[in-house]
């Protein structure tokens, strides 16, 4: 597609690891069509922003960021604004771009990814119609230093955007997708989706409605794309869905419907591969079968992200989450007896509407009986469009604050303690990069999903080392090479 050869992206990512995948396919689509990375969007020729549903920060930063791409298409003759991901698929966002950001130029959701390059090709050949119409042409004037000249036709490209704006939104495709190229994060781990959607309609997420219903792949599928992935050097896998628990990949070779607990064994076979990893997990749908799976199948690692959201069960019922706080807790005994050394993180949610002191205290004993590892917690936030957003019993702000903070410090000090145990423990670590802390240190994670630092050169990225550990802090831990 000689329209798109040459041209630098830019992508900024919000959101889950989903998300951040569906980053990895567009980014691979457009390299296939001769595209290159722009490390700073402002050298970019396509900006495209990858949009997230969950949580209200992820919207207000969203909207702010797009806001700051208007000077770049004022001053950019050719420049490119694109939009996707879960907040395209919701109908009042998309509105409320088509009146406050005329500058955009391609929208699209979750469903249709693979058309990206079409839709590109499509607003180009608009583009180009709208300018020849206006007496001017497309050519290559996006390649001079700007002018007053460029700076007309860049006006002229902002005012006729309504008019050249392609969109693809809203419709969930029953068909998946495959073989589509991605540019990795890491060539060393890799994620894979095992399944979209969700069928879960939790009352206060949004995700059902921007994601659609729950589609999985043949298992055939997901074993070939792995065993390329191992080939291409790839160590560790993380399956990704919405609910991986509820996984039912059925095989076109004899028609046999796979459970989630026999694509682990499967893939355990896979020679070469060293790690696998699988987000998110169901509470509901979490099977004996896959809690037996961590004792068989040694490269399933030992650790698992089982959101609670809340310690109340009531609250839970309201939530629709369809598990209770005893089952929970009895889920979380059968995976510490099944495997002992288990890591453990969750999701919490504080200030549900509804949920009184009580219920909020019975959340602080759920999490001091787990002692989880890590937990991401959230302020309950309304999301447009779900059940839990029309419900009157609303929390006031201030005691939803006062709440998180007693929470945040209770898994905090919880978390620790726990990581201090780990000191004078040697622990494998896959190294992903060179850490935050500079030059010099490295930063990889256990089985267990705990981030390590160390010292080492940069040569190491991408292999297991041995590292004891020296230090055990809040979110992370220190350690020196074996």
């Amino acid at each position: 597609m000689k329209e798109l050869k040459g041209k630098k992206y830019h992508i900024i990512t919000f959101g889950c690891q989903m998300n951040e995948h569906d980053s990895e396919t567009i980014a691979g689509l457009l390299q296939t069509e001769g595209c290159s990375e722009a490390e700073d969007r402002s050298d970019a020729d396509i900006v495209i922003i990858n949009t997230c549903s969950v949580r209200e920060n992820a919207d207000k930063r969203f909207f702010g960021t797009l806001g700051q791409l208007k000077k770049q298409k004022a001053i950019k003759p050719g420049f490119t604004a694109c939009v996707c991901g879960c907040m395209m698929q919701q109908e009042h966002i998309v509105s409320a771009i088509r009146r406050q950001y005329p500058w955009v130029d391609v929208i699209f959701g979750t469903h249709n990814i693979d058309e990206f390059p079409d839709m590109l090709l499509q607003l180009y050949q608009s583009r180009a119609a709208a300018l020849e119409d206006a007496g001017k042409t497309a050519g290559n004037e996006d390649l001079i230093p700007l002018s007053d000249r460029d700076y007309t036709r860049a006006k002229h490209e902002i005012r006729s955007a309504r008019e050249s704006r392609v969109e693809r939104i809203y419709e969930d495709r029953k068909e998946i997708v495959e073989g589509l190229p991605a540019r990795r994060l890491y060539r060393h781990k890799a994620f894979v989706n095992i399944m979209y959607g969700c069928n879960n309609f939790c009352t206060y997420c949004i995700v059902p409605y921007t994601r659609g219903r729950e589609k999985s792949r043949h298992p055939e599928d997901i074993l070939r794309e792995v065993r390329q992935l191992v080939s291409d050097g790839v160590k560790e896998v993380t399956l990704l869905g919405q609910n991986v628990n509820s996984y039912r990949g059925v095989s076109p070779e004899d028609d046999r419907t796979w459970d989630f607990a026999d694509l682990i064994y499967a893939l355990n076979e896979i020679e070469d591969l060293e790690r696998i990893r699988f987000m998110t997990s169901h509470p509901k749908d979490l099977s004996d079968k896959l809690i037996q799976a961590f004792r068989d199948c040694g490269k399933l690692c030992h650790y698992i992200h089982l959101p609670v959201q809340c310690g109340s069960t009531e609250i839970l019922g309201r939530m629709n989450r369809r598990y209770t706080r005893e089952h929970y807790l009895a889920l979380v005994k059968k995976l510490r007896e099944a495997v002992p050394d288990i890591t453990i993180s969750t999701d919490i949610i504080v200030g549900f509407p509804g949920e009184t002191e009580e219920d909020f205290c019975q959340t602080l004993d759920l999490v001091k009986e787990v002692e989880y590892d890590s937990a991401f917690t959230f302020l309950y936030s309304k999301r447009h469009g779900t059940p839990a957003a029309e419900y009157e019993d609303q929390i006031p702000e201030e005691v939803k604050h006062q709440r998180f903070d007693r929470l945040v410090d209770a898994l905090n000090g919880i978390s620790l303690r726990k990581n201090q145990a780990y000191i004078g423990r040697t622990e494998k670590v896959l190294v992903d990069s060179i850490s935050r802390k500079g030059t010099g240190t490295l930063s990889g994670r256990t089985d267990g999903f705990k981030l390590v630092d160390f010292s080492g050169s940069e040569d190491l990225i991408g292999s297991t080392v041995d590292v004891e550990i020296t230090e055990g802090k809040t979110f992370s831990l220190r350690g020196r090479r074996k």
